[in-house]
């Protein structure tokens, strides 16, 4: 046989980003610390060109005024310091008589072409362009011009250096957010380490110490799990051992009734007897195992909120018709009182077996000929109330808590019928799971015992 598995598609960005919380704050911060640092870097790097420019235009416009008062005497030296053949040199200097004749140039060759606009503008001259700044003066026009391409060059140069820092401190703050992230998950990655050491029957509270607030109430219900499920795990194993304890009996009986069939022999009155008996401890085995996995089935569902609109009435009578037979059987008078219709939420099966439970209990301990009345009741303050009466001897109010725990029979009726102490620990798993309590107590009028199992308020209020 091929058994084949079929997994949800995981979606683009599931598929893209890592299962790991670490991994996933690791990449989400340093992608946001390396688009921050493009985006300031970027930033900065036209800013500091900005600042460059502006720089490179002030010293222009302080040359050119420091030449307005006229050429001073050593003008051939600074001539001379100003001019090269290196193309790249800084500044070419350049000035004009008003008639337009140009009576010093910074650079042999470097001529420019003189230009009427005063001030800063650019100009397109020997396969490139310049930058020039033209300041005129009584008997002279001052001319400062700058390559743009050096000017450019020297611009990324400054700027280039104001990202340095930049450079630097990244590195050191994907350390950091790495040191940070890591530090932060560690008690995380503690209590993993815990839970990966454990054993399967190591149930004990995980330590939340240190632990962040985001993952803190995720581990304390993960201990409040560890609770529910030690003690489900502590009522399986006192059942399991109070079901092994219950059942050595009725199988031991069954051995020595099996016994007495095979001495029988060929005498047919005590074949007969013998065969009796046997089928009466296989009926009463068979009722205990039935009994027995009900009440697994009833306290594994107890944890499940019933979610069915159920008439508790309806099931009533439905229950009273189950145990009918076994009332006219012993010449009983049973039957369901007044009463109204009352929807709760519940399971119809459940609720069915815990009145039934309660039918048959009354039933088989009250003596024959007596009487067993049902009804449901509202109360003042809004519940709904099950009450089962019957006309038997009764229970001690001492017995009265103590009978409703399993395989515990009452000693003065434990004789006087068949049983195994299942059935009001059937009642009360089922009670519990819908919510309701179940209380014994005398009835006042038929003198045996009264049971009342009272759904709360707000079940009851259900339309």
């Amino acid at each position: 046989m091929t058994v084949t598995t079929t997994t949800q598609p995981r979606s683009w960005r599931t598929a893209l980003l890592p299962r790991s919380l670490r991994a996933q704050l690791l990449v989400f911060l340093l992608a946001a610390i390396l688009l921050a640092g493009a985006v300031q870097g970027a930033l900065a790097y036209r800013s500091a060109l900005d600042e460059a420019d502006t720089l490179f235009d002030y010293h222009m416009q302080q040359t050119a005024l420091a030449l307005r008062s006229g050429l001073p005497p050593d003008m051939r030296e600074l001539g001379q310091g100003l001019s090269g053949e290196d193309e790249n040199h800084e500044f070419i200097v350049q000035v004009w008589t008003n008639e337009g004749l140009r009576i010093f140039e910074s650079a042999v060759g470097a001529a420019l072409p003189q230009i009427a606009v005063l001030g800063f503008t650019n100009v397109q001259a020997r396969g490139g362009t310049y930058r020039v700044f033209s300041l005129q003066t009584r008997a002279q026009v001052i001319q400062v011009a700058q390559n743009m391409a050096v000017r450019s060059g020297m611009a990324r140069t400054l700027a280039l250096r104001t990202l340095a820092p930049l450079a630097v401190m990244a590195p050191l703050l994907v350390l950091a957010v790495w040191w940070g992230v890591s530090r932060s998950l560690a008690p995380v990655e503690r209590v993993r380490r815990q839970l990966a050491r454990r054993q399967a029957d190591d149930l004990s509270p995980v330590s939340d110490e240190e632990l962040p607030d985001e993952v803190q109430p995720l581990v304390t219900e993960l201990n409040l799990l560890f609770e529910r499920v030690q003690g489900a795990f502590a009522a399986q194993q006192h059942f399991v051992a109070d079901a092994a304890h219950e059942l050595r009996s009725p199988l031991a009986a069954l051995r020595l009734q099996l016994q007495g069939l095979q001495r029988a022999g060929q005498d047919d009155a005590a074949r007969a007897v013998a065969v009796e008996r046997l089928s009466a401890g296989i009926d009463r085995a068979t009722r205990l195992v039935e009994q027995l996995l009900t009440l697994a089935r009833q306290e594994a569902a107890g944890a499940a909120s019933p979610s069915d609109v159920v008439d508790l009435r309806a099931v009533a009578q439905l229950a009273l018709a189950d145990a009918a037979p076994a009332a006219q059987a012993r010449g009983m008078d049973m039957g369901l009182l007044d009463s109204e219709a009352a929807p709760i939420p519940g399971r119809p099966e459940a609720l069915r077996m815990l009145v039934r439970n309660l039918l048959d209990n009354a039933v088989k301990y009250t003596p024959e000929g007596g009487q067993v009345d049902l009804q449901i009741q509202r109360a003042a303050d809004g519940a709904v109330e099950l009450v089962v009466e019957d006309s038997g001897p009764g229970i001690a109010p001492e017995h009265r808590e103590r009978v409703m725990q399993r395989f515990v029979r009452e000693t003065a009726t434990a004789d006087s019928a068949p049983g195994s102490g299942l059935g009001l620990a059937i009642v009360q798993a089922i009670a519990q799971a819908h919510g309701a309590t179940v209380a014994l107590d005398a009835s006042a009028r038929l003198g045996g015992l009264r049971v009342v199992v009272r759904f709360p308020a707000a079940a009851a209020s259900v339309a």
